[in-house]
């Protein structure tokens, strides 16, 4: 090769080692495969799937992406989507922690039935389980816990006219996860277990009398359009919807890329989700009562009142019935931990 010719190559090599060394050609570095919630609903359309296709690759400059799928569109449910992040099939997944409990029952103390009343007392809740959640997470997935983020209050929907507690009785109720149920039962009803799509269908077949979900939730799924009555005692708490990634994708990222994540999901993910969250509650209960609605046309639902004495009664069986059943699943390390976290904070003990 003449001089000019090694000139000329050597040129190319050198643009070409310029341009593989530019952000864009670095973009993929990290792909990973995320799953949000449901995908009709505003966390995963206004928070997480923003969050994941335009705010971490712009704020990484293309070193992390992320392909997009929901809990709407994967087969698995339950904690099957999160035993297959162990399995190298996804690396995030944001999922409903009630949803997973089956297989670690100790995640179920975060969201008790009627515990925190109030966003402000759920974020304490929340601060204080949260490292807990982390431990269990990862001795029982092998997942890190990223993001804690709650719905709208979770109320019941009913078929039937009801008044109160006392009218749950010999109800089919559809409950959001163990500890709901356990209060349905505590209350004379019979708690049954439908994923969140199965439940418009299985309410009009009369499958079940009533189903509880978050009021904005429950309206943007078309609750509203099978049901009469809408109680909006939180019963099922608050479902949190929890953000984790598989301890191997965590490790393979470097330091500077996990302060990173960590520090825009809380900014960009958690908190506006948090934010948000009393406003979608008011927003539900408006669209579901013919009141003003921001999403759609208002279903014509009847709010039942809650009274004075269904809260004294809700507690009465949150602390005689439901928290003695998780204590005695759950063993006394666990119930323990939960007295010193989130017992401190709301005055309760399990025992």
């Amino acid at each position: 090769m003449k001089k000019g010719q090694y000139s000329l190559a050597a040129a190319v090599i050198m643009v070409l080692g310029m341009l593989l060394a530019t952000p864009q050609a670095q973009a993929a570095e990290k792909q990973l495969r995320v799953v949000g919630s449901w995908s009709n609903l505003t966390m995963f359309r206004n928070l997480e799937k923003p969050f994941w296709t335009e705010v971490v690759p712009e704020a990484t400059n293309g070193q992390i992406q992320a392909s997009m799928t929901s809990l709407s569109e994967i087969s698995q449910g339950g904690a099957a989507v999160l035993r297959q992040m162990d399995m190298g099939i996804f690396d995030v997944v944001h999922t409903v922690a009630d949803y997973v409990v089956s297989d670690s029952p100790e995640l179920s103390g975060l969201d008790m039935p009627v515990l925190a009343p109030d966003l402000e007392q759920a974020r304490e809740v929340t601060a204080a389980y949260r490292p807990l959640l982390d431990k269990y997470l990862q001795e029982s997935f092998n997942v890190k816990l990223l993001s804690i983020a709650p719905y709208p209050a979770q109320v019941l929907f009913s078929r039937d006219e009801i008044q109160g507690l006392d009218d749950l009785q010999g109800k089919k109720i559809r409950g959001s996860g163990w500890s709901t149920s356990a209060f349905l039962s505590a209350a004379g009803a019979s708690g049954v277990t439908l994923s969140f799509d199965e439940v418009p269908q299985s309410l009009q077949r009369g499958v079940v009398d009533g189903a509880v979900t978050g009021s904005l939730s429950g309206y943007s799924a078309g609750w509203g359009e099978v049901t009469d009555y809408v109680y909006p005692l939180p019963i099922g708490g608050w479902d949190y919807v929890i953000g984790c990634i598989s301890m191997k994708t965590w490790n393979s990222l470097s330091s500077d890329q996990q302060e990173q994540l960590q520090k825009l999901i809380k900014e960009e993910l958690e908190e506006p989700g948090w934010n948000v969250t009393q406003k979608e509650t008011q927003e539900g209960i408006d669209c579901l009562t013919g009141g003003q609605c921001p999403y759609g046309p208002a279903n014509d639902l009847e709010e039942v009142p809650v009274t004075e004495s269904d809260i004294q009664k809700a507690h009465s069986l949150l602390v005689q019935k439901v928290l003695p059943a998780w204590a005695e699943k759950v063993g006394p390390e666990a119930t323990r931990e939960w007295n010193e976290t989130i017992g401190e904070v709301v005055g309760l003990q399990a025992k």
